[in-house]
């Protein structure tokens, strides 16, 4: 589902994406792919999500189609708000509810909680990559958090990061995993700590530098709860 929704956020993008210098290359603003082809393969993805979907029990089936709320109307959040990635935030990290849905039956404390924190997560990492876009998105329209805060990013990231920890620590203290976990969590702590002092917003190769990073945070937090469940 993380495919289609890309695949529908670049269909939706493509007279956008034609105009800025990074994303002129992709495969329907450059022609390669063409806008009915485009929503082919969607239908395509859709489908194979939906089978996925059904063989799992009710409540989950439930929980991934309330995704679609958010999925869709995403790709059209930068065109009327300078928080596009608060929604993304909101999309993206979904599926630590269904993934808790699909186990479970049901909805879990933990995985609200760790819900909660992929906003915020999202928030930091992607006000990051989207400084590489600001000057060709201030020229065409487009907004974001980016050109929301401007030279007050890393500011901001002081807030979103913590945030991020503090409730990934809530769901793990909810979820009862054992003392393994805290040290992994302070180690992706860490590393968040390393973007924040690090950065540098007016550098278009550092900021998708330290967006790729993230990657590094995500497999440091799921060591941590494996580490937190098995010790």
């Amino acid at each position: 589902m993380r495919g289609a929704g890309c695949t529908f956020n670049d269909w939706a993008d493509r007279d956008f994406d034609g105009k800025v210098a990074r994303t002129a290359s992709r495969p329907i603003p450059s022609g390669a792919v063409s806008p009915t082809q485009a929503l082919a393969f969607l239908g395509l993805q859709l489908l194979t999500g939906l089978v996925v979907l059904m063989q799992l029990n009710n409540f989950a089936i439930a929980v991934g189609i309330a995704s679609l709320l958010l999925v869709f109307p995403y790709p059209f959040m930068k065109r009327i708000t300078y928080w596009p990635q608060a929604w993304l935030g909101l999309t993206f990290n979904w599926g630590a509810l269904l993934g808790w849905a699909a186990v479970s039956g049901h909805m879990g404390l933990p995985a609200l909680l760790l819900y909660a924190a992929g906003p915020f997560w999202t928030l930091g990492y992607d006000t990051i990559y989207a400084h590489q876009d600001k000057e060709d998105d201030a020229l065409i329209g487009v907004k974001s958090t980016a050109l929301r805060l401007g030279d007050s990013t890393v500011t901001w990231l002081w807030l979103f990061y913590p945030a991020t920890l503090a409730l990934i620590g809530a769901a793990g203290w909810s979820a009862g995993l054992g003392w393994a976990f805290w040290p992994g969590l302070a180690l992706a702590g860490g590393h968040l700590l390393w973007q924040i002092r690090k950065v540098d917003i007016h550098d278009g190769a550092d900021c998708l530098a330290k967006f790729k990073s993230n990657r590094h945070f995500g497999w440091l937090v799921l060591a941590a709860i494996v580490a937190g469940k098995v010790l």
